[in-house]
């Protein structure tokens, strides 16, 4: 079998690569086995994983990763197979990288008293119709391993009797040559999928109906503001303010270790009122567009803490509003480095939300590999032009439009940041600018170059829908409980082919239960089932 390397970076190494620091060469299928979570940053479970390998020097070289869970019935096997496989090859060669080979794997845990070998027979026709694909594709498949309830069998192995019958016992975690490499190198593995979602997912605890009645209230309260022009600005920046000192609350909590306590602790830490308040703030888009201005250096980890702990919050009939703090922890969590993270996150957004624009376009751009350095510079320059602004007027711009013909959407240069310990955030301009409704006694702005988001790619079928300052306010008032109809639109809520929702009085939405999910893409092209 060809020789594989896998090249492991210093934890510190920035998003455009530098000098290696651990070079592993795999050889044997163990190795490959023990190496998946290390390839993906994560544990599959019910997966499909295709990696690819870039022919260098005679040489596999590890390259993109592509994977789908495993659809329940059989007869999507095809599909899936073929949509896989074409997603990561094309993937690979829009980076100018051609997969030479690759690798296939299939993991699943026994179910109704199975076993592994079992399952390993019961999936060995996914793995041949893998192969097929990507032979289609002129991509051979050099090793295709099944994993499950700790061992691993090869489909690949000529000869019979080589491999036992009952498969090779898999290494404890962490003992392997790559693990160690990994370890040294600051590479950090998570637990699965399913983990990570679970600390995005809405609370189902004897808090949730707590949240609920507070997420009524202060759409009571909020609404009217969020909705009249002129006290719209007032409410970004109460929301902003409220961010802020929450940010600094966290940031004086006790360290504790493991996602589950942390995350207890942060919800500690967050009053239902002042949740429901944040999360019906940014709703509008302008506050949500200044809020993620908090997206480096130390204020980026509380942060996407803060924006979590929101997003468990959105109860309920609200699940839909988790589109925006899902999404904000998505942006914080791609321009941390973590793209794991941001594409769940971004995906989620999308479940809860399928036309939120910017989760939409930050999703394809952290998909493709696009550098979030270009989107950060944006915001940098929105959040320093606000301070020069508000040096010389003494005003701040909040949620509304300026005075006279300055649009929020121009490039500004100007001063430092004013000292706070939590700067307060700014405008970021949507990829299609839309003019907010001035005030009686205003003109209008001008709608300015769309900059921020000129760098990510657009998503076809997607005509620059996105939230209007206060025009996505208009649908957190109480939702009247109802059964969903699948395939249904929401009362009140904009359709596909609309740029503005209707304002009704008491629009209602689909309880989306516990779950968000949608579809997401995981590594080059492929797409990764909820």
């Amino acid at each position: 079998m060809a020789y594989m390397s896998r090249t492991l970076y210093d934890a510190n190494t920035p998003y455009d690569g530098g000098p290696a620091v651990h070079q592993v060469t795999l050889r044997t299928p163990a190795e490959l086995a023990d190496a998946l979570p290390y390839l993906l940053g994560y544990r599959p479970e019910d997966s499909i994983v295709l990696v690819a390998l870039d022919d260098r020097g005679g040489r596999g070289r590890f390259g993109g990763r592509a994977r789908l869970g495993i659809p329940a019935n059989p007869d999507d096997w095809a599909d899936v197979a073929q949509q896989l496989a074409e997603g990561l090859v094309k993937g690979s060669e829009r980076r100018g990288n051609r997969a030479a080979q690759m690798v296939a794997y299939v993991c699943q845990e026994p179910a109704n008293a199975e076993t592994g070998r079992q399952v390993m027979q019961r999936l060995e026709p996914l793995a041949r119709l893998l192969r097929v694909a990507c032979g289609n594709l002129d991509v051979p498949v050099i090793e295709a391993l099944c994993i499950s309830d700790g061992r691993f069998w090869s489909y690949c192995c000529a000869k019979k009797g080589c491999c036992p019958a009952e498969g090779v016992a898999m290494g404890l975690p962490g003992t392997s040559v790559l693990a160690a490499a990994a370890t040294y190198a600051g590479i950090q593995v998570r637990g699965t999928l399913r983990e990570l979602r679970a600390r995005l997912q809405p609370l189902e605890t004897g808090e949730a109906l707590a949240q609920e009645v507070a997420l009524d209230a202060a759409g009571m309260a909020l609404i009217p503001r969020i909705l009249d022009d002129v006290r719209r600005a007032a409410v970004a920046d109460e929301t902003l303010e409220l961010a802020a000192r929450l940010m600094r609350r966290f940031a004086k909590a006790p360290v504790v270790s493991g996602a589950l306590l942390s995350d207890g602790r942060d919800d500690e830490l967050l009053g239902a009122d002042e949740a429901a308040t944040l999360i019906l703030g940014l709703q509008d888009r302008v506050t949500r567009d200044r809020a993620a201005e908090w997206m480096e250096g130390d204020e980026a980890p509380l942060a996407l803490r803060l924006w979590r702990a929101l997003a468990r919050r959105c109860v309920g009939p609200y699940g839909e509003h988790a589109a925006a703090p899902l999404t904000l922890a998505g942006w914080v969590a791609w321009s941390s480095g973590d793209e794991l993270e941001a594409r769940e996150a971004l995906a989620m957004a999308l479940g809860a939300d399928p036309g939120y624009l910017f989760a939409r376009l930050l999703h394809q751009a952290c998909n493709e590999g696009l550098d979030p350095e270009s989107v950060r510079r944006c915001l940098r320059s929105e959040r320093t032009g606000r301070g020069a602004d508000s040096g010389k007027s003494g005003e701040a711009t909040g949620g509304g439009a300026p005075d006279g013909d300055t649009s929020a959407d121009e490039p500004c240069e100007g001063a430092d940041v004013p000292e706070e310990q939590v700067p307060m955030p700014g405008p970021l301009p949507s990829s299609t600018p839309t003019p907010a409704p001035a005030p009686a006694g205003r003109r209008r702005r001008r709608p300015g170059p769309a900059r921020a988001t000129s760098g990510l790619p657009r998503p076809a079928g997607v005509e620059g829908r996105d939230r209007e300052p206060g025009a996505a306010a208009a649908r957190v008032l109480r939702p009247e409980p109802h059964t969903p109809t699948t395939g249904t639109t929401r009362p009140g809520t904009p359709s596909r082919g609309r740029s503005r929702p209707r304002t009704e009085a008491k629009p209602s939405v689909h309880r989306r239960g516990g779950h968000r999910e949608g579809v997401r893409s995981d590594g080059d092209g492929g797409q990764d089932e909820g």
